[in-house]
């Protein structure tokens, strides 16, 4: 009998994406003409959510959403279900806006993007704790979600539940996050601003002091430093490869990284299957919905061995 895959919860705040390619980002007060345009389903936690349904994990996804009647919540909620996520914890906000992103993409893959977020959806409430954590492996949050469920994921940790937080922003010393994570992902500029320190690896370290949390910081193209269990540093190389679309990897990293502990695999191999997965994301436009499926996953990393 084949294995159940573990099933994980991602909390976050969906977004649609409007994605223009551009030669490069206009200048100020200037005008460009963009050589293709893509509407798509985006937001850190459900980025990651696809690339774990694509990777062969079940996947609940808890957030809030706008009103009913609007029409970017209807267009995410039709991609969520193509992509086989649950969305029944998903809490609609009446009068609310779904947020909504422009983004502009040059040759090298940059993006250069502005988003509006209504500062309503942080007062939304999550559904029954016990729902939400029925069967669950693993719990994956958007750093910025910390006032909606931080109580939820301190008392995962509790059950023995890993909570692996994606950080994208600068999180202040006091987050609740800091304590309540198992392990903190953080992109390289995020981690120096919250460690106040210019280094990635000495950042690490230092909130190392604050957190009994596993903590790495991902570099793109540089690869991935990291905290062993002795404190020393060590670092995870990037797979090289031409990138086209950088939008989203750092989600569809953390994706990969979440499933594979969930799967029961150490740190180590969790951050080079979340490295490969990231790698065959940015060699394709799409955001999220270019994270690769496990089959492409397994094969590229035979070929890299």
């Amino acid at each position: 009998m084949a294995e159940i895959a573990p099933r994980i919860l991602c909390i976050g705040i969906p977004v649609r994406d409007l994605t223009f390619r551009v030669e490069a980002v206009p200048a100020r007060g200037s005008k460009a003409n963009a050589s293709h345009l893509a509407e798509i389903c985006g937001g850190n936690a459900l980025n990651a959510a696809i690339a774990i349904a694509r990777l062969g994990g079940r996947v609940a996804f808890a957030g809030p959403m706008g009103d009913a009647r609007e029409t970017s919540s209807g267009f995410i909620l039709e991609r969520m279900a193509a992509e086989g996520i649950d969305t029944t914890h998903i809490v609609r906000m009446p009068n609310l806006m779904t947020p909504v992103s422009a983004i502009m993409i040059e040759p090298s893959g940059e993006r250069t993007l502005t988003i509006y977020r209504d500062p309503a959806l942080w007062t939304m409430k999550l559904s029954d704790t016990d729902d939400l954590l029925a069967d669950c492996q693993a719990v994956l949050v958007e750093s910025r979600c910390a006032s909606f469920c931080q109580d939820l994921c301190t008392e995962a940790r509790l059950r023995g539940i890993p909570v692996i937080v994606g950080v994208d922003r600068a999180m202040s010393l006091q987050d609740g996050l800091l304590t309540a994570a198992s392990h903190l992902l953080f992109a390289s500029e995020q981690v120096r601003e919250t460690a106040g320190i210019a280094d990635d690896g000495e950042a690490l370290k230092r909130l190392a002091g604050l957190t009994p949390a596993f903590l790495a910081a991902t570099r793109g193209p540089l690869g991935t430093i990291w905290l062993n269990e002795t404190g020393d540093l060590e670092e995870t190389p990037a797979f090289p490869i031409q990138a086209i679309d950088t939008l989203g990897a750092g989600d569809v990293f953390h994706g990969a990284f979440t499933l594979r502990l969930a799967e029961g695999t150490g740190v180590r191999e969790a951050l080079r299957f979340a490295a490969a997965t990231a790698a065959l994301k940015c060699t394709r436009h799409g955001g999220g919905l270019a994270a690769p499926q496990r089959i492409e996953v397994t094969e590229f990393l035979r070929g890299h061995v």
